[in-house]
């Protein structure tokens, strides 16, 4: 289990901290859009154990997230100064508030998360990484406010506000907080996430999602070479068939909850459109599938694996006027939000 140091040593990382503490209100980075996910759900079996600290002992500025960093030192950030460099490398700063903040209690409950279920071997001197497809995405803020020029410090105290004004609070299941999962954007209905991953939690259901047409890069196309497509392919799958013409290389498709690929068959082989949008670099395994002589199409909608909290949806929903509070319960089935603690 994952714990914080005894008191000697927590005092000598607040010390490491004052003195690295950088300024909160300096920004963050501005993108076209959100990166895509969060890091893989993690085994749905594992026990969750209770966090280590109280937010009533002091919230987030009480508790110290070791974070490795990219060049192997491990620097030791409060929760509120380690949330605001994710939130800020998470989602664009120019969304609603309110999506704003559900976004710092989803990565905030995100961490709990992975803290409870102890060490991760790809860092087991640190509680997090930087590495998006480990963990979360992260900026410091000096980068951010290079980023994001005269905006720096409107976005920065806006970023500031979203991890302040939710301190200390958390998805719960059960009384846990729970694998806070969650991705850029959906194709109308987030997935189960058995669907994506194989293993039913029962608050990763699928939902409706809001967004559609306003988000960047909605629809996208990918077009593979045909000879490329069988190098790729039949070097992960040798016994397919991709002799015949192409257009009869793909059938049976196993429609998602969605609308989008669960399994095909490619060549007489049944593999999981997951399998295929990472094969071909696709943004989503919502897509569609044509091919001719020349080349094998793929038409994709959404962006991410679309389990839990889609962004541009949640940025939806605070527009129409929901609170950060519906946005996570709408996309986080059967939870309660509130402080966690030991117990």
């Amino acid at each position: 289990m994952r714990t914080l140091r005894p008191v000697a040593a927590t005092a000598l990382l607040l010390l490491l901290a004052v003195f690295l503490l950088p300024m909160l209100l300096l920004g963050s980075t501005e993108k076209e859009e959100a990166p895509e996910e969060s890091g893989p759900l993690p085994a749905a079996t594992l026990p969750i154990q209770k966090p280590t600290a109280q937010s009533g002992a002091g919230g987030d500025g009480a508790t110290l997230i070791r974070v490795a960093m990219p060049d192997g030192t491990v620097t030791s950030l409060t929760m509120a100064e380690y949330l605001w460099r994710v939130v800020a490398a998470e989602m664009p700063a120019s969304f609603e508030e309110e999506a704003l903040r559900a976004q710092a209690v989803t990565a905030r409950t995100y961490t709990l998360y992975q803290m409870s279920i102890g060490q991760n071997p790809n860092h087991p001197d640190a509680d997090m990484c930087t590495d998006i497809s480990c963990c979360q995405a992260y900026i410091s803020p000096e980068d951010a406010a290079a980023n994001w020029g005269e905006q720096a410090e409107l976005w920065g105290e806006k970023i500031a506000r979203a991890v302040s004004d939710t301190d200390g609070q958390a998805i719960l299941y059960e009384g846990q907080p729970i694998d806070a999962v969650f991705f850029s954007s959906a194709a109308g209905r987030t997935l189960d996430s058995v669907e994506v991953w194989g293993g039913s939690v029962p608050y990763l259901a699928s939902v409706e999602s809001p967004e559609g047409e306003e988000v960047p890069n909605y629809h996208t196309t990918v077009t593979v070479p045909v000879e490329e497509f069988k190098t790729v392919f039949l070097t992960q799958h040798p016994d397919a068939d991709l002799s015949g013409a192409p257009e009869t290389w793909f059938q049976n498709v196993v429609p998602t909850s969605t609308g989008g690929v669960d399994t095909v068959e490619v060549g007489g082989v049944t593999v999981k459109g997951t399998a295929l949008r990472t094969m071909f670099d696709l943004r989503s395994a919502s897509f569609s599938v044509t091919a001719d002589d020349t080349a094998v199409t793929f038409s994709v909608t959404g962006y991410g694996h679309g389990v839990g909290m889609s962004q541009y949806g949640a940025n939806a929903m605070a527009k129409a006027g929901s609170t950060w509070q519906e946005i996570l319960t709408h996309y986080y089935t059967g939870v309660t939000i509130g402080p966690w603690s030991q117990g």
